[in-house]
């Protein structure tokens, strides 16, 4: 597996005109690896925010072809590294700052429920709430749990909500919920967090959703 990451060329108009939604994006993202079939390998793959930049981040079994990672991105700034190597270093019990963006939603009796409904006035219960309550959901069956601070209060935090639309020729577009989550997690069950990194976690990660990336807390 590698890990691979490019910054997006915001300065250059020509370039943006083609990154409308997330579709496009997607399709970035499939053509940095040509020589795949597409039903070979979902890639996973999410937009970082860093100060002023924006970059690609994108987990795959194979390597990107460069210059196709650059298509969208400034010449010269894509780096791919041995994610496998990473991955395979973590330890069970070992505590880890997260970021997660995906798309918190869920199934009942093969409907799909958002998560971030209203307010629910008869229990309390806010849209923050939900979110929360959607990735705690997701500790357990995904090897980890968010640590606890001083306060008894779960270490996490969203540092982004937003409808994002995905665009589909001949059919009207579709609006996904799209949140960042940021905090620190221990890890618990070695194996099934090895799976998240490298598969993803909730839907829609064909289109930028999914993608949950660690760094270790010295």
């Amino acid at each position: 597996m590698y890990l691979s990451r490019v910054e997006i060329d915001d300065s250059n108009r020509r370039k943006l005109k083609d990154l409308t939604n997330l579709a496009a994006y997607h399709g970035w993202v499939e053509k940095s690896f040509p020589d795949e079939e597409k039903s070979q390998f979902r890639h996973l793959w999410r937009i970082d925010q860093l100060k002023s930049k924006r970059y690609l981040l994108l987990v795959s079994p194979k390597k990107p072809i460069v210059k196709n990672l650059e298509r969208y991105g400034v010449p010269g700034t894509a780096q791919i590294v041995d994610y496998d190597h990473y991955v395979n270093s973590l330890k069970e019990g070992q505590i880890m700052r997260f970021r997660l963006t995906a798309n918190p939603v869920t199934r009942h009796g093969g409907k799909v429920i958002k998560a971030a409904m209203p307010e629910d006035k008869k229990n309390g219960e806010t849209m923050r709430d939900r979110l929360k309550d959607w990735l705690f959901k997701r500790m357990v069956p995904n090897g980890f749990e968010i640590t606890r601070n001083d306060f008894d209060m779960y270490n996490v935090d969203m540092v982004s909500q937003k409808t994002v639309a995905l665009y589909h020729k001949g059919c009207k577009p579709i609006n996904l919920k799209q949140v960042t989550y940021e905090g620190i997690l221990k890890i618990t069950d070695l194996d099934k967090f090895k799976a998240a990194l490298k598969q993803g976690i909730g839907r829609e990660k064909a289109y930028g959703m999914g993608l949950i990336t660690v760094i270790p807390i010295n």
